[in-house]
């Protein structure tokens, strides 16, 4: 293959082949590094706290303005996949995201913090949405459960080593360091993007922009599956960040004392999650949609008893994360396969109208987590994780018949 052919890959107009593995596997990896941005701060609360003097109860504010960020790209950036040719679209947005990394790493006080969180927010999740849809419109419809589910396990894989990757490189070079680094890395992914992404014809004609925004607002509207994984996608994130969000808390302090490389260590043990990727979006390919939201939604639930048994034994957290991130990564996947059941113009428009589900969701877990560990330390944390997961078991059960 020719270098000219490398960089300008042909553009496919109708029903796409098979994608390739590398491609697959390309998709997976820069999804991965954008979300990681957006999680980066999570074991970095502590030291957040202690450098710009937030109070303990209000820290998760910070993992909150990053979810206005996701809310606000969910709204005006991601269905932009629908118009735009989506490769130049991916360029733009990694060179931006390095922009706000470093505007977050030379922070001087709390409101830049902050409008920096909003950015990186703003640019990680409209990357990272963005390129669920791209691999969605690229894959065959037979392969769509599985291709999306690779990229989603990337995904996790990503928000996974955000915790260990923030945590060590914070602890060796300072918290700042975590955000000049992660910069360097886009600057680098970028070139890597342009040269092997294939070329996508938009799904959206030329529709205004303006109509492209109503239109995902009526397909939020008229689409029962999307109104129903939605609702599931925001009760499972505010679970999963209720947990992330205040562990830090009980861990850095005594009797613990963890390293920030220590804590984020934890968030490998969730890596059995990345499986749950495949296994759910080929049982969605073969039209059991059904048996994997039940399993994984009845996971999710029985993993707080060994979280709520942390104060017993570490090993008690290990099993927790597992079931946690394994039931959550597959609830997600099946809720992705569902919404994209078919070939469509709107691959972007759906992704970000689920996604507003989970930017609500994180956000308002993540506000609750910190409020509720200062009255009521990490038993009263267990507690309402518990309690979000239960109302989505029973919110699954009740819609169901709805969303098939």
């Amino acid at each position: 293959m020719t270098e000219a052919a490398i960089a300008n890959p042909p553009v496919h107009t109708g029903g796409p082949p098979s994608l390739p593995r590398g491609t697959t596997l390309l998709f997976a990896t820069a999804a991965g590094a954008s979300v990681a941005n957006v999680y980066y701060a999570q074991p970095l609360l502590d030291a957040l706290a202690r450098e710009f003097s937030i109070p303990e109860g209000a820290v998760g504010g910070v993992v909150t303005a990053t979810q206005a960020g996701c809310a606000l790209a969910l709204l005006l950036v991601v269905p932009l996949g629908d118009l735009l040719e989506r490769r130049r679209l991916m360029v733009a947005q990694a060179l931006l995201l390095a922009t706000a990394l470093v505007a977050a790493g030379l922070a001087a006080s709390l409101p830049m913090l902050l409008g920096a969180m909003v950015l990186i927010g703003l640019l990680g999740t409209a990357m990272t949405q963005g390129l669920i849809a791209y691999a969605a419109g690229a894959a065959a419809d037979h392969e769509r459960g599985r291709v999306v589910g690779a990229a989603q396990g990337g995904v996790f894989i990503g928000l996974l080593l955000a915790r260990v990757l923030a945590g060590g490189v914070s602890d060796v070079a300072g918290w700042r360091s975590v955000y000049v680094c992660s910069a360097g890395a886009m600057l680098a992914l970028t070139l890597l993007l342009w040269r092997r992404l294939p070329r996508l014809a938009p799904g959206g004609g030329r529709m205004a922009y303006g109509s492209l925004i109503a239109s995902m607002f009526a397909l939020l509207l008229r689409d029962r599956v999307l109104q129903v994984r939605g609702g599931l996608a925001l009760l499972m994130f505010a679970a999963l960040n209720i947990f992330w969000s205040a562990l830090v808390l009980p861990l850095s302090a005594p009797p613990y004392g963890l390293s920030h490389t220590a804590i984020g260590a934890f968030g490998l043990a969730g890596a059995a999650g990345a499986l749950a990727a495949t296994w759910a979006g080929a049982l969605v390919d073969r039209g059991r949609a059904g048996l994997a939201s039940a399993v994984a939604l009845l996971v999710l639930l029985a993993a707080w008893v060994p979280l709520a048994c942390m104060d017993v034994s570490l090993w008690a957290l290990v099993a927790g994360i597992v079931l946690l991130d394994l039931g959550g990564q597959a609830i997600h996947v099946t809720n992705q396969g569902m919404i994209f059941r078919a070939s469509s113009g709107a691959h972007s428009r759906l992704v970000a109208g689920y996604m507003l589900f989970y930017a609500v969701g994180s956000g308002l877990g993540a506000m609750a987590a910190t409020a509720v560990y200062a009255a009521a330390g990490w038993e009263g944390v267990c507690a309402l994780g518990a309690g979000v997961s239960a109302t989505a078991l029973a919110f699954w059960a009740a819609t169901r018949r709805y969303a098939r």
